[in-house]
């Protein structure tokens, strides 16, 4: 066994028995698992002291990006930017030291700010990173060795405004994500080699800034996203289009991910638009499709939206809304920490503003409820990577930091 190879073989063995000695929850993508942005946790403190949660660990030295973290076994996974490359980097779940780095790309710049927005996907043994300049990479989790590599322009895709920031979606074999390319609007491809498996040739549309999930409706595994025109359904197992839904969509900026539950799918934009609730009803191996309502109550920008116990939440633009999910009737409305992001975890919602304010509130259509702020150190730029919550602690990016909050009760 020669030097590289013993030193490969040691540290893949250290690091499977590191991630199989852990009894802690993973974050392994963006929003989480099935992508719905809520922890199963329990056992979280319900209400904060007044210097806000203690800070276990603060990692420097990640370079600019907005992406927020994948978690897996013993390591913690980010986007950022080092020696003008955009990277993905490994560190130590346990104290945030740097384990390794990896180069997907060049690193741009754009007015809004420079460095990658996406967050890494972790499946097994393979991680899938998408960089702001549209390269897609797929390499091994234990030491960053490189797989495959493509771009969207492969697909004859294109870069919008502000950026890609998508983060690929991992079903079975297949890495889904949308290029926007000309009759390639959505792709499937090989996790492990890179291989085309399916283009959507139905779907023209340019990329939004969006992320693809998948759900079973009525036994029909479907893929959805919101590009830039519209809130989208395809067919997992070969890329056909069933469904296009242009009302929740602007011709600006398109970024949240959608939200499933019971067969039904919320989408919602800003930009003077609002969100709109469709029910799917399997039919003859497709999808039909009818609207369950439109509101302009909820028009969220880029901070994401949840479903909890049946209510909604998220900023319509910079007010903190809680909606019916089934009817979309208003619950409340508060102005909170300000316009920002969240997640959710035991009954409780982890806010952060853009401004640098972290928030805990309760997860109750009944009204707003703070338990609790603290700010956190200002970057120059808006706060905008997502919070995560997992494994009794709070993660949270901030440019070319990321701090570790314990949040156990």
């Amino acid at each position: 066994m020669n030097v590289i190879t013993r030193r490969h073989f040691i540290s893949a063995l250290a690091f499977t028995a590191a991630a199989q000695s852990r009894s802690e929850p993973d974050w392994p993508q963006w929003r989480g698992a099935d992508r719905s942005n809520v922890s199963r946790e329990t056992g979280l403190l319900k209400q904060w002291p007044a210097n806000g949660p203690k800070l276990l660990w603060s990692a420097r030295g990640l370079g600019n990006g907005y992406g927020t973290v994948s978690i897996k076994g013993s390591r913690i996974y980010v986007q950022g930017t080092k020696d003008r490359q955009s990277v993905v980097f490994a560190l130590n779940r346990a104290n945030g030291q740097p384990v390794w780095h990896v180069p997907l790309g060049t690193a741009l710049d754009q007015d809004r700010g420079p460095g990658p927005r996406s967050t890494p996907t972790v499946d097994g043994d393979f991680i899938c990173a998408m960089s702001e300049n549209g390269d897609v990479v797929c390499f091994r989790a234990e030491d960053g060795r490189g797989i495959w590599k493509k771009n969207i322009r492969d697909f004859s895709g294109r870069n919008p405004n502000w950026l890609i920031s998508e983060s690929p979606l991992v079903d079975g074999q297949k890495l889904i994500f949308t290029p926007g390319g000309e009759r390639n609007g959505m792709v499937a491809v090989d996790k492990s080699t890179g291989r085309d498996l399916w283009v959507c040739r139905e779907l023209n549309d340019a990329p939004g800034y969006a992320s693809c999930i998948v759900a079973d409706v009525g036994g029909v595994r479907t893929i959805m996203n919101l590009t830039s025109r519209a809130g989208v359904g395809v067919r997992a197992s070969d890329g056909k289009l069933f469904w296009r839904y242009e009302a929740p969509a602007n011709r600006i900026a398109n970024c949240t991910t959608p939200v499933f539950h019971d067969n039904k799918v919320f989408y919602t934009s800003a930009y003077g638009t609002g969100g709109g609730l469709l029910a799917l009803e399997p039919q003859a191996g497709g999808i039909s499709t009818r609207e369950v309502y439109f509101t302009r109550d909820m028009q969220n920008h880029h901070g994401g939206v949840l479903l909890y116990n049946g209510h909604l939440y998220g900023f319509s633009n910079a007010i903190l809304t809680c909606l019916d999910f089934g009817s979309g009737a208003v619950k409340w409305r508060d102005r909170s920490v300000g316009k920002g992001s969240l997640t959710c975890a035991d009954g409780n919602l982890y806010i952060l503003s853009e401004n640098n304010v972290l928030a805990l509130a309760a997860a109750s259509p009944d009204r707003y409820v703070e338990k609790g702020r603290v700010d956190i150190e200002d970057q120059g730029r808006p706060s905008w990577a997502h919070p995560v919550v997992c494994g009794g602690r709070l993660y949270v990016r901030n440019q070319g930091y990321l701090n570790c909050y314990n949040v156990a009760g």
